[in-house]
């Protein structure tokens, strides 16, 4: 397998891309491919240690920034490290690629360079939300598509319900359709759409999920707009982020917090480990024709090692043809409508 790597997208680009790179190539025998500038990539391969043959360069000369409109840079940055990348894996020369880079623009490549997956209408992003003492969760979409035609929400839970089963090895996982309330007669008329579709798929469908019961593994796989997606994911976050400030000031308040801390400190890495984004790896893009995978901006080497060995499934498990297969059900579903 040979997997293609943005070497210039993210906040972190270069180093921490290339040093994430060399630690997973560690790890496994595939071939990485680092496309970006060729001079600054091969600077710092040059301070690591890793098989020659196992990792090479290939040089772009031009790089989509966060500040680029998506469609504009894709159609007109031709020579950028992302649109070379994508390109390689439509000419066959890679299998799976994977990019910290613009959001937006990762995913109109995949659309205008890949193409969607025949029958399916939106392609979507989905993260791994964690789950505190349990496995992670799927939410689908994460921030593709604001709004959604009902389809569109049982596409999201065919192919998020596909990715878990064959990446992240859940047999028939649970998936929930993010509501305001548990009874299915709650919601907009597009949710309410969306369930009775859910309902009549073939799915572990197992109804209305309330955003309270999100954090609490209510759903392996959790379906809602990308819109909706989105606000889940950066509140969680936020949240999160405020937890671990107040913790941190209460245990470091006087001496008796602060040995309250050193007895606990490794219980608390445990906690914040497991809100770790670098743990999971990136966000796969479902449902365009080929495998790739999105990382967090900030993503440092640790988080594209994860990315890259969580991403390897992925191809080897063939869940874009299995995606493709499943469109039979899905227009099953909307004749029977």
């Amino acid at each position: 397998m040979k997997i293609i790597l943005d070497g210039m997208g993210g906040d972190n680009a270069p180093f921490e891309i290339v040093k994430g790179a060399t630690l997973a190539a560690s790890e496994m025998k595939h071939k990485i491919i680092i496309v970006g500038d060729e001079n600054k990539i091969n600077a710092e391969l040059a301070k690591h240690k890793y098989d020659k043959g196992q990792i090479t360069v290939r040089h772009a000369a031009d790089i989509i920034t966060n500040d680029d409109a998506p469609v504009r840079a894709v159609r007109t940055k031709t020579e950028s490290s992302m649109v070379i990348g994508i390109n390689m894996i439509k000419n066959g020369e890679g299998d799976l690629f994977i990019s910290a880079g613009n959001s937006g623009a990762l995913m109109a490549g995949g659309l205008f360079i890949l193409g969607r997956i025949q029958g399916i209408d939106r392609p979507a992003m989905a993260s791994i939300y964690p789950i505190l003492g349990d496995k992670a969760s799927l939410l689908v979409d994460a921030g593709a598509n604001a709004e959604c035609k009902p389809v569109n929400l049982l596409e999201f839970g065919t192919m998020g319900s596909i990715y878990m089963e064959k990446v992240l090895d859940r047999k028939s996982p649970t998936v929930g359709l993010v509501n305001i309330g548990a009874e299915e007669t709650k919601g907009t008329t597009v949710v309410k759409a969306a369930f009775e579709l859910l309902e009549k798929s073939d799915l572990n469908f197992i109804g209305n999920v309330e955003a309270r019961d999100i954090p609490k593994g209510r759903a392996e796989v959790i379906v809602c707009d990308g819109f909706v997606g989105n606000v889940i994911l950066k509140l969680t976050e936020g949240l999160a982020w405020n937890i671990f400030k107040l913790l941190k000031s209460k245990f470091t308040d006087g001496a008796k917090a602060k040995i309250g801390a050193l007895l606990l400190s490794d219980k608390l890495v445990e906690i914040k480990n497991e809100f770790d984004y670098s743990e999971y790896g990136g966000a796969p893009i479902l449902g365009v024709k080929g495998a790739i995978v999105k990382m967090h901006g900030s993503s440092n080497a640790k988080s594209v090692k994860n990315t890259i060995l969580k991403g390897i499934p992925y191809v080897e498990n063939n869940v874009v043809q299995i995606i493709q297969n499943s469109v039979v059900e899905i227009e099953e579903i909307l004749i029977s409508e």
